[in-house]
């Protein structure tokens, strides 16, 4: 007989009280994968409103040159 596991609810660490800031390359990196591409709000577990912020910071990280536009 097949056991299901109940899943666990993703909980955007954003909510939490964290900022996320384009000068600040360590976590702008646990947003994009190796390609330099963003990752989508099913790999992050961000609410679509930290999403945004995330794709934001990001390409202003990239165009003042602190994350590669790509790898």
């Amino acid at each position: 007989m097949a056991e299901f596991y109940k899943k666990r609810k993703k909980v955007c660490q954003l909510c939490q009280g964290k900022t996320i800031n384009y000068k600040d390359v360590e976590i702008i990196k646990k947003y994009i994968n190796e390609k330099g591409k963003i990752l989508p709000r099913r790999a992050t577990g961000a609410c679509s409103k930290h999403q945004r912020e995330i794709a934001t910071e990001i390409k202003k990280a990239r165009f003042m040159a602190f994350v590669p536009f790509s790898e």
